[in-house]
């Protein structure tokens, strides 16, 4: 979300949950009737244990080989913020696939017609009064710095909002998101950022599928997956623990909501992670109306990506 929009807190909050607890959840995980590990019981206790000490509601999906699933708190909705720019990408590459051109098509943006105040890396490094960018510079600006003005200018010159939406709805249940607003209008009124939902495994669904099936053509498809392995925003959430961990790979989503009365609408996570051995997983965090900080909620994530972690390479030993 606009960076500019947020309003730092910095407020004192509950402790969220102690090591302890956490160690005792992976340390002892749940035997099925036949005395045998559940994993997925597993998960469920480990992940259950961390949001129950959260200041504010935590839902999460995990996907384990496009088979298995695992969620906690997914009947709540959750504003989707920058997480959306997924969905938009897709429904762009779609459009263009039924008309027959090329990501490389050039685009022309008036500077003037840009927001000054949104986060924008793009208008920061295009200084110049007419803007000249390829559409795949556009969503890369979108899904690598969750820049909002080329989000803005994608949907208004290329996919609507109602386009998208629908194009998504092809793709995953209706019921399980929905997409009502660009950054612009959220910009202009922090509380429609609630009208663009989504359930945990709808999000990490979407993400499950777009690295495990094919939704688009394969060049634009495969362009999305690459922009998402460079992600820069939220190294501190779901990628905390896993950094540095040899032949684990990485490709993901943030979204950021806005701070107002010592509450945090939203900040988020969805990841596709792929360990050494071929194993693969997706993993969507969904923190909604927090009384922290950023810092602590990306902490309530990260947590929860080191015990999904810990189980699955467990269960792999």
């Amino acid at each position: 979300m606009a960076k500019a929009g947020k309003i730092r807190i910095s407020i004192t909050v509950i402790a969220l949950i102690s090591a302890g607890v956490a160690a005792m959840s992976l340390s002892r995980p749940v035997k099925d009737s036949a005395g045998s590990p559940s994993y997925e019981e597993s998960l469920t206790g480990a992940i259950s244990g961390i949001v129950s000490g959260c200041p504010g509601e935590t839902g999460v999906a995990v996907i384990i080989g496009s088979t298995d699933t695992v969620t906690v708190n997914n009947g709540n909705i959750y504003p989707m913020m920058s997480v959306f720019k997924v969905h938009q990408a897709l429904a762009v590459c779609n459009a263009f696939d039924r008309s027959g051109q090329s990501l490389d098509t050039m685009m022309t943006i008036r500077r003037d017609a840009l927001d000054p105040e949104t986060w924008s890396p793009m208008m920061k490094e295009h200084p110049e009064p007419v803007i000249r960018l390829t559409v795949k510079d556009l969503m890369r600006y979108s899904l690598i710095w969750s820049d909002n003005n080329a989000s803005n200018f994608m949907f208004s010159s290329l996919v609507s909002v109602p386009g998208t939406d629908s194009f998504i709805a092809t793709l995953i249940p209706r019921s399980s998101f929905r997409i009502a607003y660009s950054e612009s209008e959220m910009a202009a009124d922090h509380s429609r950022a609630y009208s663009n939902t989504t359930s945990p495994l709808g999000a990490a669904e979407l993400m499950d599928r777009l690295f495990t099936d094919s939704l688009v053509s394969r060049e634009k498809q495969d362009f999305i997956k690459e922009a998402l392995r460079e992600c820069t925003t939220g190294k501190d959430r779901i990628a905390a623990p896993l950094t540095g961990k040899e032949g684990v790979g990485i490709a993901h989503k943030t979204g950021s909501g806005y701070s107002e009365n010592g509450v945090l609408a939203a900040h988020n996570d969805v990841a596709y992670i792929s360990l050494p051995d071929g194993t693969h997983y997706t993993l969507a965090v969904f923190v909604k109306d927090f009384r922290g900080t950023e810092q602590q909620a990306s902490e309530v994530i990260a947590r929860i990506s080191a015990a999904v972690y810990s189980i699955l390479e467990q269960v792999q030993d």
